[in-house]
């Protein structure tokens, strides 16, 4: 009896254990396989809320002092816009796109009918690269950037809708129509495209089939509506095609004109610094009367844009973003290295923001003057453009009684190298490029060669970065601006590779020029005080303050 009763005992035991390791295995298991924590990806679940859970200290750390608790991050929580403020904003970053003049139509039935060219939606439009819209062809691709009314009193054409943009064509034989939308009325007017303005010479090289080059396309608009402005216009090859394409017709005419206005390519300068420069240039070209600078940016330094926003909000600038169209490369760096490789490319592009930076704004100013932001028109006499051109006009006048379509100043090199020779000058800032860099060469380039102009707005037909190339009227009329009144001051490390040879010698026959100091006590005021506005000597002055 006993052992039986030691023997029951034992099985009661094994039996208890047994059990415990049962329910251990269970609560192992569920401790294994429990719920997934909210901070992970999981797919369905409200983003927000995941983020919230992620960074909230409470859900994180029990421990958190209250301190930390008390604390908010600084987030922007502007409402959302609404549709019509959306609308607005994407009015501001792509002007050539007439999608308000669409917002306040897009429920009317408009077009010849319901399979003829139609309205087109904004969201039917072909975009290439942002800024670009695209009208393929039986004979070539366009790319299209903007579209602006022409009524100036030489355009011998009447009102005409000009149309900017490229074509992988040369000598484009393509017949494309012009479908006109206007305020007010449900069906387009319709017309035959004019002509294919080449903005670009075959000599230069680039002239051949496959490679987007520079056009701007006349649209003229019938007699029995050259009193209307169109809102919008489409390009398409058969009159009838519903467009892939539609671009805001800019037409902004002012009582009076302004003076003058400067436009600059587009900025290429992603790893280069260049903004302290930039600051002095922008000052000096206000101080000469430039009443804005207008700029094209593609890929620039951070601080580049720091400045640029700065006198946006002061409204010296206006910066408008751009990039290449069609397969070109706008990836930063690799753009660059592309423009840097192919030249004629380059040149060819650079067309395309300087004649939309022309059109927007020839009824705004009497003169555009397009230039890099290395160079300077220096009136030798007079501190500023007007009082240079109310001296060069009489003696123009004198000898043609018509005005001209441009009025150039030949360039003269200020080489960087060249006040290396001579040593800083102590009583300015040595941040102060052009003020420093007073020692040039002797000898102007060629007359003609690498000048810069100032275009008068009621001739030019289209621009090259150094002249233009067509014109309305009695042709490119262009009058030299005597060296004795005024200089193209170009800044650089060193001559353009086609002067290579005349380099040398602008180096061997250098002068001082110190026509600039004139500016020198205004310029270097308003120079260091946007500097110091900035913030570029804040850690300075703060080392300065402790001590």
């Amino acid at each position: 009896m006993l052992c039986k009763s030691k023997g029951g005992g034992g099985r009661f035991i094994t039996k208890i254990l047994i059990q415990l390791m049962a329910i251990g295995i269970i609560i192992f298991t569920i401790v294994q396989f429990r719920p997934i924590k909210l901070d992970m990806s999981v797919p369905h679940l409200n983003s927000r809320f995941l983020l919230q859970k992620r960074l909230d200290p409470l859900t994180r750390h029990a421990d958190s002092t209250t301190e930390t608790n008390d604390l908010e991050p600084f987030v922007d929580k502007s409402p959302s816009l609404s549709e019509d403020k959306l609308v607005e904003d994407i009015q501001k970053r792509m002007p050539n796109l007439p999608i308000v003049y669409w917002n306040k139509n897009k429920n009317k039935p408009m077009g010849m009918n319901n399979t003829c060219a139609r309205f087109p939606s904004m969201f039917d439009l072909e975009f290439n690269n942002l800024y670009w819209q695209t009208l393929r062809t039986s004979n070539g691709t366009f790319q299209l950037f903007g579209a602006y009314l022409d009524k100036r009193a030489n355009n011998r054409l009447g009102p005409t809708v000009r149309i900017l943009g490229m074509i992988d064509r040369i000598e484009p034989t393509v017949v494309t129509h012009c479908q006109f939308w206007f305020d007010g009325k449900k069906e387009p007017v319709i017309t035959k495209s004019f002509e294919y303005k080449y903005i670009w010479y075959k000599k230069w090289g680039n002239y051949k089939q496959g490679i987007y080059q520079p056009y701007l396309t006349a649209c003229v608009i019938p007699p029995q509506y050259k009193e209307k402005i169109p809102q919008s216009i489409s390009l398409v090859e058969k009159a009838c095609d519903n467009a892939t394409t539609n671009l805001r017709v800019i037409f902004e005419k002012p009582a009076e004109k302004k003076d003058f206005a400067v436009c600059v390519k587009g900025l290429d300068f992603l790893h280069e610094d260049l903004s302290v420069r930039l600051i002095e240039w922008i000052e000096l070209l206000n101080l000469l009367g430039a009443d804005k600078v207008f700029f094209y940016e593609l890929q620039v330094h951070p601080n580049i844009s720091k400045v640029l926003k700065h006198y946006e909000q002061e409204g010296k600038v206006h910066v408008t973003p751009i990039n290449l169209a069609g397969g070109q490369p706008n990836a930063p760096s690799f753009q660059h290295l592309y423009l840097t490789k192919k030249t004629n490319h380059k040149r060819q592009n650079e067309l395309i923001p300087y004649n939309d930076c022309f059109y927007k704004h020839m009824y705004h100013y009497k003169y555009i003057a397009l230039l890099d932001i290395d160079e300077v028109i220096m009136p030798l006499e007079g501190t500023t453009w007007k009082e240079l051109m109310e001296k060069v006009l009489p003696k123009a006048l004198k000898i043609n009684k018509e005005e001209r379509a441009s009025y150039n100043v030949r360039n003269v090199y200020f080489l960087d190298d060249l006040l290396h020779n001579h040593g800083w000058f102590k009583e300015i800032p040595k941040y102060m490029h052009m003020l420093q860099h007073v020692y040039r060469a002797k000898n102007f380039t060629k007359p003609g060669q690498y000048v810069k102009c100032f275009h008068n707005t009621e001739k030019v037909l289209t621009l090259h970065n150094h002249f233009p190339l067509s014109c309305l009227g009695s042709g490119c009329t262009s009058y030299p601006i005597d060296t004795t009144d005024a200089q193209l001051h170009h800044y650089r490390a060193d001559c353009v590779k086609t002067l290579k040879k005349s380099c040398e010698e602008y180096r061997k026959t250098s002068v001082m020029d110190t026509t600039i100091w004139k500016f020198k006590e205004p310029l270097i005021s308003r120079v260091t005080n946007t500097l110091r506005t900035l913030g570029y000597f804040a850690n300075q002055e703060s080392k300065e303050n402790k001590r």
